[in-house]
């Protein structure tokens, strides 16, 4: 590994078990299933979703992304809610 390469993982805001997303919808599962959201994180002209728990957040948008993940539509929309709250109060 390069010592640029490096120094950016060493810089980075990121832990190894920190779970990043864009996807909006997909945000809002990993909250109905409880997932811990830490921040959101500024990349340029677009935020990342932080959560905790890598491997949970895996194994919850595998199924996001299949169809298989079930969740109450209205703690969905709730979820979406918060979410979209907390990405519009940083713009």
């Amino acid at each position: 590994m390069e010592q640029e390469d490096m120094e950016k993982i060493l810089k980075s805001p990121f832990s190894n078990n920190d779970y990043l997303v864009k996807d909006i919808g997909e945000a809002a599962s990993l909250l109905c299933k409880s997932v811990k959201f830490l921040r959101l994180q500024r990349e340029g002209s677009f935020y990342w979703f932080v959560f905790e728990n890598r491997q949970l957040c895996e194994q919850i948008s595998e199924k996001y992304w299949s169809g298989e993940l079930m969740v109450s539509a209205r703690v969905f929309n709730d979820a979406l809610r918060t979410i979209k709250d907390r990405l519009f109060a940083q713009k």
